[in-house]
């Protein structure tokens, strides 16, 4: 579970981030590793936070769905330059899957075209040419005309439950503050880091 401080700091941070325009303010860097080790990272959307932890949605069976199955330690990174003097925050834990209804809960409120894409996109396999996507697009909002669609058993959401949580506020000169939030058990303990 998030210390309520920690969750209040992020909290706000992300309201900052929104009230200055950040052009994306819920984006954040998901970094995943392969049964062997070798990392990936990409930009991911932050669709909700709580003491429980941060969430996102993606195909379970995208590169990152199985990088996250084969080891579900995980980094997310928040990067907003457009604050003070641009804040970074970190974040490490273990990925887990949502329960079905709470995917099923966000699903519903994702725009009809995105749920049709959820279907359509066989997500990280090769596509051939962009035709063949086009089709299977036409191909699902045929099949789900007139109905409401239904969420794919290979989509769905994560929760992140951070075990590090660390505040990078920038300063002139490199002169950075960093606050490091570490869980030891259900216990968080805090530092400051030399920039």
């Amino acid at each position: 579970m998030l210390k309520r401080e920690i969750l209040d700091t992020l909290v706000q941070l992300l309201d900052e981030a929104k009230a200055v325009g950040e052009r994306e303010p819920t984006a954040m860097n998901l970094a995943t590793a392969d049964a062997a080790g070798r990392i990936s990272s990409r930009i991911v959307l932050l669709k909700s936070v709580d003491e429980r932890g941060l969430r996102f949605f993606t195909n379970y069976q995208s590169d990152k769905g199985e990088q996250i199955e084969a080891h579900p330690q995980v980094a997310l990174n928040f990067h907003w330059k457009g604050i003070r003097d641009g804040i970074q925050v970190r974040v490490e834990g273990l990925a887990r899957k949502l329960p079905a209804e709470e995917s099923d809960a966000y699903f519903a409120t994702r725009p009809r075209g995105s749920q049709i894409g959820a279907w359509a996109s066989l997500q990280s396999q090769t596509l051939p040419d962009r035709d063949t996507f086009n089709q299977r697009v036409a191909r699902y909002e045929q099949e789900f005309v007139g109905r409401d669609v239904p969420r794919p058993p290979h989509w769905g959401g994560y929760v992140v439950e951070p075990d590090m949580v660390e505040f990078w506020y920038g300063a002139e000169f490199r002169l950075h503050e960093r606050v490091r939030w570490s869980r030891h058990g259900q216990a968080w303990t805090q530092r400051m880091l030399y920039p």
